[in-house]
């Protein structure tokens, strides 16, 4: 098949039962303003949805199954589960839509049956006929019948148009574009009535497997059938608005439009025709649907193996066709049009939307094995999807609820059953990543060196992670709210294809071990020859976050000091290349119960002082350590206390901080006497803050660090410049 079997099956649908039965109802209920706004409405719904999915089409080989098959193929068979089934659905319950619609235009003729027989034929026994005989000549003689039938059908409706049109004025009309009867129904009940008939722009999509060339042919198809169907919905309105009283249009029986027409019985022709093409298409469409998510392995395997098994050389869905025929059966017997109409259009909805979704979605996530060769625009299908779940709760908020309910059950199902790692939350990561990379770009390229704030950007190399996890708890206390942590696992060696894949090993083993801390570090490997090499390495490292990294933490256990001289002889490279240098001393009293943090200022911490502070602020930032006291701890000479306290009690008001000035303890300057002090007031203490100088560190080494043994845990900071605290 070619381009002409979409083209008309997508055409017979649009031009299809709606537009005979519940245009004129429209019109009387909305007006003519209202009905053209349902139309604008409903096509910027489907327009989208028809773009994206031409799009899709384009993207990789098409074959049976249509929409669903394309969906699939292109993101994943756990998404295109949960769409294609509830495409199969929709798609089964219209079949029912439409014969009801066919058992309407029967009504004149078992009318004529009635007055010379006396015998009464309902519209739902009438209905269930018609479907018993659909389902009958779709199971035996396949797809062929259907398309051979459009063309005769399509023929028809244009005669019963044209007639239409040609018809002069049944009442007067009040020239009123926005006149409507008295007591109208709501606008969006209107709207979830005339909907269906804006579903038929995705019926020649059902068709892929029998096309010959389905990227050419379903974009082209599905384009001209919109366009035309478009012309045709803006031609009927007004002339129903010109040529009847909004009275006649909402309250005369279904079939007004053969009131104006210049032959009345060939608008229930016209509907009888419209009504049987949308079923067959409806028919052939939907056992296909169903068909491929049986050959996807998409339900249990005995069912997916039924669902899956075709008749003849076509191959064609016989038993799918089967299960069908039961949908159609159960909704006619229902009988009533404007149910089923509401039904068929919450699934729609709810299946546009998720396309329109998924599509901006890959828009963004530039998946690079995306490659349509016909493209749509990312707002078209954002303003689809905005759309179609803006309208689904307008329309019925209670069918709304339940129909992404159980879109969303199908999703997880499709998900446990996994058939694809490929599923929304791989989407999704696409997504973040490139948001990511744009905001890291865009940081980079706005930030200053002047800007105002400080916030940490924390780089950690260790050797040690799975000896013991002391500093890597601190980099994600210290990043979790505030700023940006990376922890980079240090691995001695020359880098080769073991040493590789060794990394990429050890760092999954990273990641497991912070799983489920609500960890927001980044985690990463680096295999160097040296300790040297690889402190280089990582701070010439561009930041994960677009701004670079300005605090360097190494830390050493105080049973094995070994690892501090590494840090000592590489300070000056640090402190070259401007960063904060934290050092952090292990000892087996760990973080204790997080309660207190003992900050102490010497008289030589002018520059660190600011950042010692904002570094015990920041970490109670972090939930463990929420409930923790900040205690400040300052040196005074002789003559100073007064000034001192204030000035600390200035800098805390100024910054905001939650330091109580109860809190502020100053100690007089007493020489060597100062580290028993210390040891006094923070023995107890969970984490001491302590500043160290260069000059400090070039006279002592790591005596420096080891001279208050019974301390616990304890931060040594040395800030290369003074942080404002405003």
């Amino acid at each position: 098949m070619g381009t002409m079997p979409v083209f008309m099956t997508a055409l017979s649908t649009i031009l299809g039962a709606i537009l005979f039965l519940r245009f004129g109802y429209a019109v009387g209920h909305v007006g003519l303003l209202g009905t053209l706004g349902i139309v604008l409405l409903g096509h910027l719904v489907t327009i989208p949805t028809a773009m994206a999915v031409a799009e899709i089409a384009t993207n990789s080989k098409v074959e049976g199954g249509g929409a669903y098959y394309m969906i699939s193929r292109s993101f994943g068979l756990n998404i295109g589960a949960a769409i294609g089934i509830a495409l199969f659905l929709s798609q089964a319950i219209s079949v029912a839509f439409y014969v009801i619609a066919f058992a309407v235009s029967f009504e004149p003729l078992a009318d004529i049956i009635y007055n010379h027989y006396g015998v009464y034929v309902d519209n739902r026994v009438a209905g269930l006929i018609f479907m018993a005989l659909l389902a009958m000549l779709m199971l035996s003689k396949g797809a062929d019948i259907g398309v051979k039938a459009l063309y005769v059908v399509v023929a028809i409706l244009l005669v019963s148009l044209g007639l239409f049109f040609m018809g002069g004025v049944y009442s007067p009309s009040s020239g009123d574009m926005t006149a409507h009867i008295e007591n109208p129904d709501n606008f969006f009940y209107v709207f979830t009535i005339i909907f269906p008939a804006f579903t038929g722009i995705a019926a020649g999509l059902g068709l892929s497997g029998d096309l010959k060339d389905p990227k050419k042919s379903i974009p082209a198809g599905t384009m001209w059938a919109t366009l035309v169907g478009i012309i045709v919905y803006i031609a009927v309105v007004f002339k129903l608005f010109l040529s009847a009283s909004a009275e006649d249009l909402a309250n005369t029986d279904v079939l007004v439009m053969g009131k104006i027409a210049i032959w009345e019985p060939i608008i229930p022709i016209g509907l009888g025709c419209a009504a049987i093409s949308s079923a067959l298409g409806s028919m052939m469409i939907a056992p296909r649907t169903l068909q491929a998510l049986g050959v996807d392995k998409v339900f249990p395997m005995q069912l997916s193996l039924w669902f899956a098994k075709g008749k003849g050389m076509r191959l064609e869905p016989f038993n799918a066709a089967i299960v069908t025929s039961v949908f159609g059966f159960f909704f006619v017997a229902i009988g009533d049009i404007n149910f089923v109409a509401q039904i068929i259009s919450m699934f729609f909805m709810v299946t546009y939307g998720a396309i329109c979704l998924i599509s901006f979605l890959e828009h963004f996530a530039a998946d690079p094995s995306y490659r349509p060769t016909f493209r749509s625009r990312w707002y078209f299908s954002l303003i689809g999807a905005i759309l179609c779940f803006y309208l689904m709760f307008k329309m019925n908020t209670a069918y709304a609820f339940l129909s992404i309910a159980i879109m969303a059950g199908i999703y997880r199902w499709a998900i446990s059953v996994g058939n694809t790692e490929r599923d929304v939350a791989k989407l999704l990561r696409g997504v973040l990543f490139q948001m990511n990379r744009r905001l890291s770009v865009y940081i980079q390229k706005k930030a200053s060196a002047n800007e105002q704030g400080w916030r940490p950007f924390i780089i950690c190399l260790s050797a040690d992670t799975f000896k013991r996890t002391t500093s890597l708890d601190l980099v994600r206390w210290l990043s979790h709210k505030y700023g940006f942590g990376t922890y980079i696992h240090f691995m001695k060696g020359f880098l080769d294809n073991k040493a590789y894949k060794e990394s990429r090993k050890t760092k999954l083993r990273l990641i497991a071990l912070i799983k489920g801390t609500s960890s927001r570090v980044y985690l990463d490997t680096i295999v160097s020859p040296s300790y040297t090499s690889a402190i280089a390495q990582s701070i010439q490292l561009s930041g994960v976050s677009g701004s670079g990294n300005n605090l360097i933490l190494f830390e050493y256990s105080d049973e094995d000091r070994t690892k501090l001289k590494e840090v000592i002889d590489n300070y000056g490279l640090l402190h070259a290349t401007n960063f904060d240098v934290c050092i952090l001393r292990s000892t087996y009293k760990g973080f204790g119960y997080k309660k207190s943090i003992h900050v102490w200022i010497s008289a030589k911490d002018y520059e660190n002082s600011n950042l010692m502070i904002l570094l015990a602020y920041i970490l109670t930032g972090h939930p463990d350590w929420k409930q923790a006291e900040i205690k400040i701890f300052s040196g005074y000479s002789k003559g100073e206390y007064e000034s001192k306290r204030q000035a600390l009690i200035n800098l805390i008001a100024t910054g905001r901080l939650p330091i109580s000035p109860k809190n502020i303890e100053l100690i007089p300057q007493q020489g060597e006497l100062i580290s028993k002090i210390i040891e006094q007031k923070s023995g107890d203490a969970d984490l001491t803050i302590l500043g160290y100088t260069s000059n400090a560190l070039d006279e002592r080494g790591a005596e420096l660090f080891n001279d208050l043994p019974n301390l616990g845990n304890t931060l040594f900071v040395s800030a290369f410049n003074d942080k404002a605290i405003e």
